[in-house]
């Protein structure tokens, strides 16, 4: 294993209380209903974009019609909250610790905005844990499409068959098989268990540390 590319929401760290919390806040700037956390965690996944439109649908703004307006209130809100109570899941940076001191190459690869994946990644992890860090921006496609880690492997220099992929939903089951990598589902995340396997994850791990017995 020459390289390692996680997810960030669900995988590396629990971002749900601040996913939550910028999307209410936003509905509230909106005088919209909140969502529920569990509501919040089923809509996360394919970017900002598709987690407001399903928040509005959820608070009875089905047609799209304030989803630009939407998108320009949370992405101030979450700009200034996206590390509010972000944690990193129990033994990950203990699990990253060691990748690295076997010599591992490691990035981050998330549909979450680029600039906010930064701000995280080094508020939670620092700057030098990752070798590459990289969100949605608008010239590379969002998962599930494969051009992310496409970009992230000539990047860490490595080919698919020396790569990992590690992730929490049926998004990234899929970017790992578009991209022909071997692909990690983490049973701890945003999904079940149960909606890994439905996708067809070949391999699920209960903890961090399980990450380490993978050849």
């Amino acid at each position: 294993m020459k390289a390692c590319i996680f997810d960030l929401d669900g995988t590396l760290t629990d971002t749900l209380d601040s996913l939550t919390y910028s999307v209410n806040e936003t509905l509230k700037e909106m005088k919209l209903t909140p969502i529920t956390s569990d509501e919040c965690r089923n809509f996360v996944g394919n970017g900002a974009r598709v987690l407001m439109e399903k928040s509005l649908g959820a608070a009875g703004e089905a047609d799209g019609s304030r989803l630009d307006e939407a998108m320009e209130i949370y992405g101030r809100i979450f700009d200034a909250n996206c590390t509010y109570l972000v944690k990193p899941y129990e033994g990950v940076e203990e699990m990253l610790a060691e990748l690295k001191r076997r010599g591992t190459r490691l990035a981050v690869l998330s549909n979450k905005p680029h600039r906010q994946t930064v701000k995280v990644v080094e508020e939670i992890f620092g700057g030098e844990v990752f070798d590459c860090v990289q969100g949605q921006q608008e010239k590379i496609a969002r998962k599930p499409d494969p051009e992310g880690i496409y970009c992230l492997l000539e990047a860490l220099q490595a080919d698919r068959e020396e790569c990992l992929y590690v992730g929490d939903s049926e998004v990234d089951i899929r970017t790992g098989k578009n991209a022909g990598v071997r692909t990690v589902g983490v049973a701890w995340g945003f999904r079940t268990r149960e909606i890994l396997e439905d996708e067809g994850a070949e391999t699920i791990i209960e903890t961090p540390e399980e990450l380490m017995e993978i050849r």
